[in-house]
């Protein structure tokens, strides 16, 4: 079982830069391909970003290439979003997952965390 818990959301001027973290315990955390999602009210929730279990590989949705970067360190358990040239479009709940496969389909997801709330103002 494992448990994971996202950290650094908030309110941000478009433009701007934000960086979530996600924490996790139990389990191997280098077992694991993690990913973002997010969701908006107007949504399904949305494929971000995974990164694989070494870190060597990352795969981003179109929006998120060249302003998200996904990082992890397996000796803290975390993985992070870093997230640049934020715009309104980007206000979401942003989620970290948990998958044994390198995949962007949420339904292979085993874990997820509770979500952190990104709001980015015009």
């Amino acid at each position: 079982q494992v448990a994971l818990a996202e950290s650094g959301g908030g309110l941000v001027q478009a433009g701007g830069s934000l960086r979530l973290s996600c924490s996790a315990s139990g389990g191997t955390f280098c077992s694991y391909v993690m990913a973002w999602f997010r969701r908006t009210p107007d949504k399904e929730r949305e494929f971000v970003g995974r990164i694989g279990w070494t870190g060597e590989r990352t795969y981003y949705a179109e929006y998120a290439k060249g302003r998200f970067t996904i990082s992890r360190d397996d000796a803290e358990y975390t993985v992070h979003l870093q997230m640049n040239n934020l715009k309104p479009e980007d206000t979401a709940i942003y989620y970290c997952a948990a998958s044994r496969s390198y995949t962007e389909y949420a339904r292979s997801y085993e874990y997820w965390g509770q979500g952190t709330q990104v709001i980015v103002s015009s």
